[in-house]
C-alpha cells in the first residue's frame, strides 16, 4: 500500500471521533490539527514539533499564518496547478482575507471528491469537496514520502 493510501485509510479510521479542541486521540477527541497529528503519529512516527496551546478563535486575531507556516515546515507543498490526489492535506481559509485555520485530508479525487476533517459540532467526518469548500483551499501539501 502506498503512503498516500495509508494516510487516507488512517484518516477514515478517525471518522466518528468527537470534536474536542486541542485533542488528538482517535475515538476520544480531535480537532482538525489533532486529526493531522494523529495521522502523522500512526503513519510516520513521533510528531516533529510540540504544538503550543491555542484558543478556538486563534485565527481570528492577528494576521500570522501559523497553521500554514507549520505545514510548510513539516509537509511538502503541492503546486496549485497539480491535480487533486488522495492523501493530500488541504488547508482552508474559512473566509476571505482571514488566515488559514482549518485542514483536512483528501480521501477521494475525481468526479466525487471528498475529504476527512474534524469539524466543530460534527466530529471527524468525510465531507464532499463541494465548490464552496474548493473555493476556500488556501494551500495543499503532501506528507513526506507520500
Amino acid at each position: 500500500m502506498s503512503l498516500a493510501a495509508a494516510i487516507v485509510e488512517e484518516a477514515r479510521a478517525w471518522i466518528g471521533t468527537p470534536y474536542v479542541h486541542q485533542a488528538s486521540v482517535k475515538g476520544a477527541g480531535a480537532d482538525c490539527l489533532g486529526l493531522l497529528r494523529g495521522i502523522w503519529r500512526a503513519r510516520l512516527g513521533p510528531e516533529p514539533e510540540a504544538v503550543p496551546p491555542y484558543s478556538p478563535d486563534w485565527g481570528e486575531t492577528g494576521a500570522a499564518e501559523l497553521l500554514a507556516g507549520s505545514a510548510a515546515r513539516h509537509l511538502l507543498p503541492v503546486a496549485s496547478s497539480a491535480p487533486l490526489a488522495p492523501g493530500q492535506v488541504l488547508l482552508f481559509r474559512m473566509r476571505d482575507g482571514a488566515v488559514a485555520k482549518h485542514l483536512g485530508i483528501l480521501a477521494e479525487a475525481g468526479a466525487a471528491p471528498s475529504f476527512v476533517h474534524a469539524y466543530e459540532r460534527h466530529g471527524v467526518v468525510e465531507s464532499p469537496l463541494s465548490q464552496p469548500w474548493r473555493a476556500r483551499i488556501a494551500a495543499r501539501f503532501t506528507f513526506p514520502g507520500a
